[in-house]
């Protein structure tokens, strides 16, 4: 069966850390992007971080310098190390896999791009 399924969200004091993973089943997953989002209460869909299927990696610009994104060389599982958050990192993580590379796209695709999406995990930043 194909999926994503995403693990390691939680509560956490501004400051902290909190490390997400997912896991893919049922597909080529080296032939797919991978790629977390977020979504807060009352807002867009936001692309957060991820690695596409040529390696190559990209950030949203609010975690720029604060997230480290990571592809294990199975290419089914992706590892999001997020450090010094913010209460505004309080949103639902999701994990989504797109067929292909960004090759059309500067940096992350859009998550319309996207057809196989995790259940997602709640990450609470407390100020």
């Amino acid at each position: 069966q194909v999926g994503l399924v995403e693990s390691g969200g939680g509560s956490v004091q501004a400051g902290g850390s909190l490390r997400l993973s997912c896991v893919g089943s049922g597909a080529a997953y080296s032939a797919y992007s991978l790629a977390w989002f977020r979504q807060a209460p009352g807002k867009e869909r936001e692309g957060v971080a991820g690695v596409d299927s040529v390696g190559a990696v990209a950030y949203g610009d609010s975690v720029k310098g604060r997230f480290t994104v990571v592809r294990d060389k199975t290419q089914k599982t992706l590892s999001l190390q997020m450090n010094s958050l913010k209460a505004e990192d309080t949103a639902m993580y999701y994990c989504a896999a797109a067929p292909g590379s960004w090759a059309y796209w500067e940096g992350l695709a859009p998550s319309n791009m996207y057809d196989i999406w995790g259940q997602g995990t709640q990450v609470t930043v407390s100020s």
